[in-house]
Order: C-alpha cells, then structure tokens, then sequence
C-alpha cells in the first residue's frame, strides 16, 4: 500500500478512489442478500473483509458465477478505473461522444485482471446486462451517444461509477452534475441518468476544503430533480428525526422505510416487481439515497457508513462505494482504514496510487483550463458590460 502525501490534489483523489473501492469490494460479500442472511453466514454483522456468501461461488448462482468477498473489487470499481482511463487520455472534460469513443473501447478491446472471475478478461465479460448496453447500442447500434440510454434498465449502472467526474469537477458541484448528466445520456435515462448526476455533485462537494457531510447534503439536494430528489428530502428528513446514538438496525430500517415509496424493485430483491426499475417522474434508484443516508447517520464518519451499507445488503456494493467516495472524500486518506486498503490492493490486484496519479494528474490540468477560462469569461464579460 502506497499512500500520497497528505494535503495534496492527489492524497483527496486518492481517498475518493479508495474510498470507493474499499466499499465495494466490502460490499460485493453481501450483494443481494438480506439483513438475516448476512447475519447468519457471517456469525453476525460484518466488520471487515470477509468471504463469499457460497464457498462454491463458481457454480452456486451461474447468472452470476463470480467469487464476490474476500478483498474482490466488482464491477463499480472496474467501471470507475476505466473512466479514469478515458480522463488520463483525454484531459479534458467529458461528453456523451467520449463514452462512444474511448469508454467502450475500452470495455470490448483491452484485457484487465478480473478478481471476481480470477483471470484475466474483458470488462465486458464481467459487467452487467444494463453495462454490456453501452456496447450494444454505441459499437453496435451506432446510436446518437446523448440518447444510447433510452431503452436500458433503469438502475444503478451509471451513477455507480461517477467519482471520478466528481474529481474532475471538484469544488464545483453543479458543474459535476451537469458533466455526469451529459455522459450518462449514453448509458442511462430518467432517474438512473439523475442519479449518475446527483453522485457526481456529491463527490465534487465532498472534496471543497472545510466542508462536511451537511455541505454534501445540501449540494445534492440543490441539484436533484424528481422523484430523486424527493427521495432524498425523505432519507435526510429521516434521518435527522433518528434518536441520538440509534443503533445499525434502527438506523438500517428507517432508510429502508424511507426509500420503500421510490425504489421500484421492492422488498424482496431477488424478485423484483414487475414495474421495476423502468423509467419515472417519481421513483427514484435506492443505492444513491441510501448511500447518502448512511453518511449523514454516521456523521461523515467513513467506517460507520460503509458498514452500514455493506450489512444493509440488496445493492450493497454500489451503496458501499457511494457512501465510501463522499466520505472518504471528506475526511481525506486518513478515514479510509489501513487494513482494508491493503487486503483489497492484494486480493484484486490493483494499485490505487497509479490510479489516483492517473485521475489527478488529469484533473490538476482540467481544472487549470477551467480557471483560465473563467477569466478569460470574467474580461469579456466586463468589456461586454463596460
């Protein structure tokens, strides 16, 4: 483990990629399993890294044959570095054109190592149905990338691996949204597409100097639309009406009673309702309201929000990796536990400094460009106005 000097743009990116990653390899070990279910194959809550739900994980579940637990990245994190890739040769800001472009490139052309799989593969071969659509409908169909993402499920799958546009954007919340709500066209629409946006201002609040989890809060809430939005003033409000000192499972039960309105996909998450996750005015995804909802009840702090998360169940790795970004982010390397960062680097073969290096670098020019635009906007403006 080789973490950057503190107080750099570097050590803060490093936190949010970290943070991210540690949450979802955390939370791939109890993925689509209820509260119960964790409790009884583990002895209790988790606490730390722990194994597959099926020791056979090769053949227990064949739609999904892939050894989840035991330090494993999922699909979140092979998403988000692959985004990193796109910005470390890009270096600038992204559209909807540079998923067609450079991102499925990606996914269908470049072998990585695939912990859950323990090989080496395509991320294609990994990713989910809702992910191999930006294939489907960019490579393939050769669809206009800003509309890609009408037609696909509605879920999770854009908004999970967003961060780095956080990073890219940092400081500046609404800018995030809009770059987020940009490329997700190609991937997602309605409130999948709003999510994608909400996480990325999330990220980018988190990384101003001297904000908190309240800072995080409002900056989401100022840019969401709909039913997102409204399930988020739910979560918050829920929140902020807990006891003090509200144990997990009191703090687990009020945000799912507080999501239950918008989430489409129901109480039994392996058998989702028959109206799931298709497009709305009014629902929203689970994982990003949750996902904030565990950072404002542990007060930013990242290890109780991402043990919330990840003993939540249902989407636990994509809520893990939510909560793990905006917290990390906010407290810096230091809130992302030490033993947890290595055992994930060791098991899933990844080396978050390189990946961190990568994004900040690309992000430290970014940014540059951006403030020499905005003076030179300044000026124009002013001779415009006299």
């Amino acid at each position: 483990m080789d973490t950057p000097e503190t107080g750099t743009l570097e050590a803060r990116v490093w936190a949010v990629l970290a943070g991210a990653a540690v949450g979802d390899a955390l939370g791939g070990a109890t993925e689509g399993w209820t509260v119960e279910q964790i409790q009884t194959r583990h002895g209790g809550p988790v606490t730390g890294v722990v194994g597959p739900f099926y020791e056979d994980w090769r053949h227990a579940r064949p739609i999904a044959p892939y050894h989840k637990g035991d330090g494993h990245i999922t699909d979140d994190t092979l998403m988000t570095h692959a985004l990193v890739q796109v910005y470390a040769a890009r270096r600038q800001h992204l559209d909807a054109y540079a998923m067609a472009s450079d991102l499925v490139p990606l996914l269908i052309g470049e072998q990585v190592w695939i912990p859950e799989l323990e090989s080496e593969a395509l991320i294609l071969q990994r990713v989910f149905l809702a992910e191999k659509w930006l294939v489907a409908r960019l490579h393939y169909g050769h669809v206009d990338p800003r509309e890609a993402g009408v037609g696909n499920i509605v879920n999770c799958g854009a908004a999970m691996y967003m961060a780095p546009v956080g990073v890219v954007n940092a400081t500046s919340p609404r800018a995030a949204y809009a770059e987020a709500i940009d490329l997700a066209g190609a991937h997602q629409s309605s409130y999948g597409r709003e999510a994608a946006g909400v996480f990325a201002a999330a990220v980018a609040a988190a990384l101003t100097p001297g904000a908190d989890v309240e800072d995080v809060v409002a900056a989401a809430l100022d840019v969401a639309h709909d039913g997102t939005r409204a399930a988020l003033v739910a979560v918050v409000e829920a929140v902020r009406g807990l006891a003090p000192g509200a144990d997990d499972e009191t703090v687990r039960d009020t945000l799912r009673a507080a999501i239950r309105p918008y989430d489409t996909v129901g109480d039994d998450y392996r058998k989702p309702a028959m109206d799931a996750r298709l497009p709305s005015r009014t629902k929203s995804i689970e994982e990003l309201p949750v996902a904030l909802g565990f950072c404002l009840a542990a007060g930013g702090d990242y290890r109780a929000a991402v043990l919330g998360a990840v003993n939540y169940g249902r989407d636990a790795d994509s809520i893990a990796t939510m909560a793990g970004a905006v917290c990390a982010g906010l407290g810096g390397p230091e809130a992302v536990p030490t033993e947890w960062v290595r055992d994930v680097e060791q098991a899933s073969r990844i080396d978050l400094r390189q990946v961190a290096e990568a994004l900040s670098g690309a992000a430290a020019e970014i940014i540059a460009s951006d403030l020499d635009e905005a003076d030179q906007h300044r000026r124009r403006v002013a001779a415009l106005c006299g």
